[in-house]
């Protein structure tokens, strides 16, 4: 699955260009990499990646959580969480939206390959015990 389609949403910079990085060398294709809930929401209706990197806390209007429950439920994408809180309010809001997976930062190459390709398959499967 290394040439899945990634939408990465993180507003800090060198963060969003270390991802897209290593994304980019695990074979994995960045379609966006944006700092802003909206801008997400917006870019996965238009593009349709496989999966979504979302940071928890984004300094916009709408926060990663916010973002990622719209995407889960409007179009059906995986969601991955980016965080480097971990407070148990911020967690039990995170979980309640059913995630495919968090990583905790700051993200390793590994951490980030096995994420992904695990979220992807457990998407897959959902996917296939629907249609079944």
């Amino acid at each position: 699955m290394g040439n899945a389609r990634i939408i990465i949403v993180e507003d800090e910079p060198i963060i969003r260009m270390d991802i897209q990085s290593y994304l980019s060398k695990l074979g994995y294709a960045v379609l966006e990499a944006l700092s802003s809930g909206e801008e997400a929401i917006e870019k996965v209706g238009k593009l349709k990646p496989d999966l979504v990197l979302m940071d928890i806390m984004l300094s916009d209007k709408m926060d990663g959580i916010d973002a990622a429950k719209i995407i889960m439920e409007k179009f059906d994408i995986p969601v991955i969480y980016l965080t480097a809180h971990t407070e148990n309010n911020t967690l039990q809001r995170a979980r309640e939206t059913a995630p495919y997976g968090y990583i905790v930062k700051p993200v390793t190459i590994d951490e980030l390959y096995s994420t992904i390709e695990m979220a992807l398959q457990r998407h897959e499967l959902g996917k296939k015990l629907k249609e079944s």
